[in-house]
C-alpha cells in the first residue's frame, strides 16, 4: 500500500521526486543527526558507564550481517544511549562505496544495537568527570565492505 497521496490537479503521480540521494532536507538532517549521536557531549552533565558484551554463541548467524567487536565499555546517559555511542563509532556507508538495504544509514544494522547479540550492563552511576563516549574496547571500522573490490 503507497503512502503516497494527491489532491487535486489531474496530473499523473509517479510518486518519484527530483531529489537525489542525501540532498534532500530529510537526509541531511539525518546526516547531522548521526555525527551528534557520537560526540563527546558538555562534559558536565551526569554520565553512567556501561559494558556492552556479546551474549549470542559465536556461530550464531546474527553475526554474519552484523560483525562482533568484543566488550566495549562506554560513557553514556542510558543503556539506549550506551548503544548508539558504541554504533557510531563504527564505519557508515555512507563513507565507503556501499550502500544500505533499508534504510539511510547503516547504524542500525549495528551489533551494538541488537540485544540478541549484545548485552548492557551499567558499571557506574553519575560520573560528571568522564566525556560522553567510548572509554575502553577496540570497535572496527571495518564492517562495511565496499562493492567494489580494491
Amino acid at each position: 500500500m503507497s503512502n503516497v497521496s494527491k489532491a487535486g490537479g489531474s496530473d499523473y503521480n509517479n510518486a518519484t521526486t527530483r531529489n537525489t540521494f542525501g540532498a534532500s532536507v530529510e537526509s541531511q538532517a539525518q546526516i547531522l543527526d548521526a555525527a551528534a549521536e557520537g560526540t563527546k557531549g558538555n562534559g558536565s552533565e551526569p554520565l553512567s558507564v556501561y559494558r556492552l558484551e556479546p551474549i549470542a554463541a559465536a556461530d550464531d548467524p546474527r553475526w554474519a550481517n552484523s560483525p562482533g567487536h568484543g566488550v566495549v565499555i562506554v560513557a553514556a546517559r542510558t543503556a539506549g544511549d550506551a548503544r548508539i555511542v558504541a554504533a557510531s563509532r563504527e564505519l557508515d556507508f555512507m563513507e565507503v562505496d556501499a550502500a544500505p538495504a533499508e534504510d539511510v544509514t547503516t547504524a542500525n544494522a549495528s551489533a551494538f544495537r541488537d540485544d540478541k547479540l549484545y548485552t548492557v550492563v551499567e558499571i557506574e552511576r553519575g560520573r560528571t568527570d568522564i566525556p560522553r563516549g567510548v572509554i575502553e574496547g577496540t570497535i572496527s571500522v571495518d564492517t562495511i565492505r565496499p562493492v567494489q573490490p580494491d
